[in-house]
């Protein structure tokens, strides 16, 4: 894959290639990328420029309607051939300005993202920090889903899931189905997605996302991760949203679908999205002693001070989806507990016990999931820890032990996650002023935030009858 240091480039590369198309992308509020496509005979380099119009009241968490016209800026640097679609296509990632002042908008993602990278550098405690975010999915073969006034359901089907072991499949069943709970690093055939996956990573490769590996993950019905190589925070959240996008198409084109939703089975592990991070100054890692617990230095421990203590606000950004709490519940190795620790997987904090040296040392937060937004989630996470580091935040003595097994004069005193996404959403709202400095976050973008979730996701499932009502109330 090329690399684009200017307009100018991309402009050559087009001409040189023969390009028909340019597809300009911006990501929403919610964070799904969003498009328009033009002949690439209309590109040229005052379009980096002076950038091309369109409607922002049409789009999640922009603009109303009486000030909807907006500008993208297309970004160079971010452009990659999208092996997708049918015509030869140059995608760019573009910046979202203010048509009238020609500034960048508050409410475009990627520049929160942005300024979160500036105010990092402007504190002096590091000028860079590292991404890596191991983002879970389900491969199904079939989804069907619908709601109205009387009724509402969903059903989703896949080859390998363990409650199709006693299914006719034209005679063949050949009986290689993955019990609940028991996908994790199967060979095939019992890994019946290992090709479509290979096939995932190539297409990464392709479009300048660096992968370090593929496997299937720990649930029935074709759960499965694909772990990116670490980068720094825009660049790691751009390719999140390449990421995302290609996973999606390779599966279409194979006659299957691909889902990020945290929880869409029922009695088996949901899809999360461990996020691994460290500070960097003058080339060195600000996370690594090897005196400390694990090998970190006082300023990590204060990091994860700082992100356990702003936890049950950073998952309204984190974990942004009601059905993120069906994900964060005891038994599914699910991140509850707000503790940290060298090698238990149920503390929101931990540090890979593998990683012993200062190349590697970094600290992995394992309550996200994989239905936020990166822009957002990376940013609020780095502004939690720099609170932490900033106003030196003890994170107590972690916790090594199985805290499901810890007795109950113990356990009353570990913290856990919000129950749900309107818990979140308040924490968010009592908790925030972290997040304004260096105007990363901006009052209206968190107010906005909220209001959208509360509005449309919170009060439109707490006014559906759910399906397990029937079940146990029909009768009554």
């Amino acid at each position: 894959m090329p690399t684009f240091g200017s307009a100018k480039d991309v402009v050559d590369f087009v001409k040189n290639n023969d390009i028909e198309y340019i597809d300009f992308r911006f990501t929403d509020l919610p964070g799904v990328w969003q498009h328009y496509t033009i002949p690439s005979v209309y590109l040229n380099e005052g379009v980096f420029e002076d950038g091309t119009g369109f409607d922002g009241s049409s789009i999640r968490g922009f603009q109303d309607i009486q000030e909807s016209d907006m500008i993208l800026k297309p970004d160079p640097s971010s452009a990659f051939v999208d092996e997708m679609m049918e015509h030869s296509t140059l995608a760019i990632i573009c910046n979202v300005h203010d048509p009238m002042t020609s500034e960048r908008y508050s409410r475009d993602p990627r520049y929160i993202a942005e300024k979160a990278e500036s105010y990092l550098k402007s504190t002096g405690l590091g000028d860079t920090s590292y991404w890596g975010p191991e983002a879970e999915f389900f491969i199904f073969d079939d989804v069907r889903f619908k709601e109205s006034a009387n009724s509402g359901f969903y059903a989703v089907d896949s080859d390998e899931g363990i409650w199709n072991s006693g299914r006719r499949e034209g005679g063949n069943n050949t009986g290689y189905k993955i019990r609940h709970k028991e996908g994790y690093f199967p060979l095939p055939p019992m890994d019946s997605t290992h090709n479509l996956r290979a096939e995932m990573v190539s297409a990464l490769r392709r479009a300048g996302v660096d992968v370090e590996l593929h496997h299937h993950e720990v649930g029935t019905g074709g759960q499965a991760e694909i772990d990116l190589r670490y980068n720094t925070l825009v660049t790691m959240a751009d390719m999140l949203m390449k990421y995302k996008y290609i996973i999606k198409n390779v599966a279409y084109q194979y006659g299957k679908t691909v889902t990020f939703m945290p929880k869409p089975l029922f009695m088996d592990n949901g899809s999360g999205m461990h996020v691994h991070t460290s500070i960097w100054k003058g080339g060195k890692n600000q996370f690594w002693d090897p005196n400390g617990y694990a090998g970190l230095s006082d300023t990590a421990r204060y990091y994860i001070g700082g992100l356990l203590k702003h936890t049950p606000a950073l998952l309204a950004f984190a974990a942004p989806t009601t059905n993120s709490y069906r994900r964060l519940v005891p038994g599914y190795e699910a991140p509850i507990n707000l503790v940290f620790s060298q090698r238990n997987r149920s503390a929101a904090v931990r540090i890979p016990a593998y990683l012993q040296s200062e190349k590697s040392k970094r600290l992995e937060f394992r309550c996200p999931d994989p239905s936020s937004n990166g822009y957002l989630c990376f940013a609020a996470m780095q502004m939690a820890g720099l609170d932490g580091i900033q106003n030196k935040i003890d994170p107590g003595q972690p916790i090594d032990k199985n805290i499901y097994d810890l007795p109950p004069e113990e356990a009353r005193h570990i913290k856990g996650t919000p129950g749900d996404l309107a818990q979140a959403l308040e924490a968010l709202e009592a908790d925030h002023d972290f997040l304004l400095r260096g105007d990363v976050f901006t009052r209206d973008v968190i107010e906005t935030w909220i209001e959208y979730k509360r509005k449309k996701e919170v009060d439109a499932i707490r006014l559906r009858p759910h399906h397990h009502e029937f079940h146990l109330y029909f009768d009554i």
